[in-house]
Parts: C-alpha cells; structure tokens; sequence
C-alpha cells in the first residue's frame, strides 16, 4: 500500500472511529435514561443496567457506522484539499483512482463490521435483549408496575398500586384475581412488596382485606388479615414459548423460517424477508455514502474559494438517499416486488460516484491536451 493511502487511511478512519462513538454514546445515553427508572424505582440491580445498555450498542452502531463514514471522508478530504495536500499528491503523481483509494477501504471497512453486525452481533443482541426485558416483566413483576395505574400481569390477574417509597415498599395495593373464574378475588392492602422466590415471585401484603366471591352460590366471603402472601408463580409465561421478532432471527431463519407462526402468517413471512434483505443491503449504505462524499469533492476542477457548495451538495445527496431508502422500504413492506429497488438505490451511489470520479480525469486530461502550447 502506497504511503500516501496508508496516511489517508489512518486519517479517515481515526474520524470514523471518533464520529461513531460520539454518535453512539449520545443516542445511548438518550436512550437509556429509560432504564434508569428500572434502578431508581424498579429495584433492579445496576449490573442488569449496564447488561442492557451494552446490548442497545449493536443496534446504534448499525445506524451511526454509515453515517460516520459520510462525516470522516467530508472531514478529511475537506480539510486535505483546504490545506493543499490534494494538490500536492496529485503532482506529486498520485491518481486519482489514489485519492479516492483510501475512502472506498474505509467503505469495505465499514461495510464488513455491518455485515458482522448484520449476520450474528445485531440479532444476538436484540434475542438477549428482548429475553431478559421478558425475564424481568414475568420475574420482577414490579418492574412493569407504574404509580396509579392498573397494571395487566396476565388475563387474569390486575394489580394496582397508589404510591411507591423510597425504601421500596409499595402503598395502596388493589389485586384482582380471577385466576379461579368461578371464584374471584379482590385484596386491597395498605401497603406490599414484591419479592422473587427461586423461579416465582409473590407479594407478601400488609393490613387489608381479601374478598372472594363465589358465582355458583353468590356468597361474598370477606378475610381480614395482618399479612397475606399472594402467589405469582403460575403467572410466568414460558420464554421457549415467546415467538420471535424479526430483529431477532439471524439471516438462516429470516430467509429459511421453520416455525409455524411464519410458515402460516403470509404477513409475518414477508417483513422476515424484508428484514432479511435489509441485513444484506445495510453493509451497502456504508460504501454509498463513502461514494457521494468522494464523488462531491474530488470529482470536477479545484476551487481555491472553498468547497461549501460541494459540501452541501453531498449532504443534500445523502439526505435523499436516505429518504429514497426509506420511502422503498416502506413500500416493500406491501410490495415485495420492491424490495430489488433497495438494492438498486443501494448501489447506484457507489457506481454513478465512481464512473464520476474516474472518467471525468481523463475528459479534463484531453482537453488539456488539446490547447496549443506556449512558444518555448
């Protein structure tokens, strides 16, 4: 590799590296301040923070990574050509197939960590992830439970609670229970805990009273207690059983499901395949927009008054790119006949950038060629 794209190179992806964390760790952090409700008032651990918030990083990652490349070969060629080093290596004879070398590694760089992610960390990630926010709402009930609202548990079981103190402890409970249908049960308490035990929870409850009323007889029984431990077990579902979204299948079973819910669902079966090939064209967008910064900046004659308008040029590009990804997915998500269209918008960035930048040298040569040379 010339010294000269090894010196590109370290410069564009030392950007790249940079932008993408900036990016990912701001969206992180407006996104997990959701979480930290789960520590504050919900009694979860911080480990089990932390743990959830490292699996959301693939899923920004996947999002910032093409957009990072964008902003890197901008930055870097900009700053390249304001500070003549463009100028130089071209007389120095470097190609311009030389100077666009490094950016389109750094594409194919960034291309292969989406294809990663696309293939095996991004649905790993979200299968954790979705495992463990199912874990906590049948294990931790009092996780999902909100101040003054009526929290469905299961079909048959609704809890309500007033208020919830520092310590914890949770005021102004009101259960119903209809988990026997032909008896029912009310429990309202001054005050109650959640608690897990082993592979169940309960709610061990404090000053109230239990009504359970009998439909075959019509008789109302009434218990007053000191405490009452309410049992939850039964009430969690079988993760096994928990079907799985399309964010979570990895690209086998996206294209190739197996389950009878896709087999039978034509609906469910088509947004399989079409985040199937949205895994396979993301990796694409990452050599796009490498394509349009390039393309904007080095192909046509050098400015020496700045290149804003080209810069602004890109940016209008890639914004449409975008908007054109996204009005095609949206309508693939009706019409899988589309769906080659992603593909098209995907790469035509990349082809048209590239025809750009590598023909229009060779014009301006010629026509340089032409022009009558001064007397010696």
């Amino acid at each position: 590799m010339h010294g000269l794209t090894r010196y590109m190179l370290r410069q564009t992806l030392a950007t790249t590296v940079f932008v993408t964390l900036a990016l990912t760790a701001a969206i992180w952090l407006t996104q997990s301040l959701r979480l930290v409700d789960l520590i504050v008032n919900r009694g979860l651990t911080a480990g089990v923070f932390v743990y959830l918030g490292m699996l959301t990083l693939p899923r920004f990652i996947d999002i910032v990574l093409p957009i990072g490349v964008f902003i890197a070969v901008l930055f870097t060629y900009h700053r390249l050509m304001a500070e003549s080093e463009i100028v130089v290596m071209r007389a120095a004879g470097l190609s311009q197939y030389g100077l666009a070398k490094p950016a389109l590694l750094l594409g194919l760089i960034a291309a292969a960590v989406l294809m990663s992610l696309s293939a095996y960390f991004l649905p790993a990630a979200n299968r954790a992830f979705k495992d463990l926010q199912f874990e906590i709402r049948n294990k931790f009930v009092s996780a999902i439970l909100q101040e003054g609202t009526f929290t469905t548990i299961s079909d048959n079981l609704t809890v309500y609670v007033r208020a919830r103190e520092e310590s914890g402890d949770l005021t102004g409970f009101l259960v119903q229970d209809e988990r026997e249908p032909a008896k029912p049960v009310t429990i309202v308490a001054e005050r109650g805990a959640f608690v897990a035990a082993g592979d169940s929870s309960r709610i061990y409850l404090v000053n109230g009273n239990r009504q359970q009323y009998d439909r075959a007889t019509g008789k109302l029984s009434i218990l007053t207690f000191d405490k009452y431990t309410l049992e939850l077990g039964d009430q969690h579902d079988d993760l096994g059983a928990r079907p799985r979204e399309p964010q979570e299948r990895f690209l086998r079973e996206l294209f190739f499901p197996i389950d009878s819910e896709s087999v039978k669902d034509p609906t469910f079966r088509r947004s399989l395949m079409l985040e199937g090939h949205q895994r396979l064209i993301t990796p694409f967008t990452a050599l796009a927009f490498a394509a349009i910064a390039l393309t904007a900046l080095l192909h046509g004659e050098f400015n020496r008054r700045g290149q804003l308008k080209r810069i602004l040029l890109a940016v209008a590009v890639a914004v449409a790119f975008e908007v054109v990804d996204l009005g095609l997915r949206n309508i693939a998500t009706r019409l899988p006949i589309a769906i080659p269209l992603l593909y098209l918008n995907a790469l035509l960035p990349t082809l048209v950038g590239c025809t750009l930048m590598f023909r229009g040298p060779r014009r301006a040569l010629s026509r340089t060629a032409a022009l009558p040379q001064p007397a010696q």
